[in-house]
């Protein structure tokens, strides 16, 4: 039986429609072996109103650290998914460096005011091309700070389904080195086949740049509510096997290891 992680989980503590309890049972009947609950936030801009308020933190790490403890058959990791925003590095490490993560996942949403994922609006009367080399480059500033474990959804710009004209591969390259260099592991997203875009994150067709360079992977729901939890696995770890990947990471108290898969 494949080891397999969902470290990727959004519940009432964000964005989420579950209390996390509820996610327990669909996670075990997926058969995962691991959850991880990595609640949205954002620590310089909530326009969007969608992330856990700082001040809960204390108690969304209690409530997990108290169903580690009466939960079997499954194990919970606790974890955020932190938002990047350049030049904020030292503030957002400060922030986190104490609280007691198994991982930190960090996403790039904004660029500038508005996050990519607002609506298909944001992109009218923009150049599709500068817009995708603007957010792999923020991506690369992300992946370069030191600040997270994982990169969440690397290629979220893709989520309406807008294509650029400009060759693509050089831009994930660069993230794919970049990752390598900062010990940096990506997701396979499967939320992306409930998007507009209909697929996951990263486009599979640039999945082997991440293999090239040795690029840790995971695989992660992004579930917002438990019918989600585990959502396309199955074929998420075969198209990993078919491009060559045979191990994924494990996250505890932010130290990583690799299992085989």
């Amino acid at each position: 039986m494949i080891y397999r992680t969902d470290y990727h989980m959004h519940s009432s503590y964000s964005d989420g429609r579950s209390v996390p309890e509820d996610y327990i049972f669909p996670a075990i009947s997926a058969g995962l072996s691991e959850i991880g609950f990595s609640e949205h936030l954002s620590l310089f801009n909530n326009s969007a109103g969608l992330n856990m308020n700082p001040a809960i933190i204390p108690t969304y790490i209690s409530h997990l650290q108290d169903l580690q403890k009466s939960t079997k058959g499954i194990k919970i990791k606790i974890g955020l998914e932190v938002d990047y925003f350049e030049g904020k590095e030292e503030e957002i490490k400060s922030y986190l460096n104490p609280l007691p993560l198994d991982y930190i996942i960090g996403s790039v949403h904004y660029l500038g005011e508005k996050t990519v994922d607002v609506g298909p609006e944001f992109y009218e009367g923009k150049s599709i091309d500068r817009l995708f080399e603007a957010y792999f480059d923020s991506v690369v500033i992300a992946v370069s700070s030191g600040l997270f474990d994982i990169i969440a959804h690397c290629d979220l710009i893709r989520i309406y389904g807008y294509k650029p004209s400009l060759n693509l591969e050089p831009l994930y390259r660069k993230l794919a080195k970049t990752m390598k260099i900062h010990n940096v592991a990506f997701e396979v997203n499967t939320n992306g086949r409930n998007r507009p875009l209909a697929d996951f994150y990263p486009d599979r067709q640039f999945l082997h740049v991440f293999r090239d360079e040795k690029v840790p992977v995971c695989v992660n729901s992004d579930a917002h509510m438990p019918s989600r939890v585990g959502q396309y696995f199955d074929e998420a770890y075969d198209l990993l096997r078919y491009i060559g990947f045979t191990e994924m990471a494990v996250f505890d108290k932010r130290v990583r290891r690799m299992v085989p898969f």
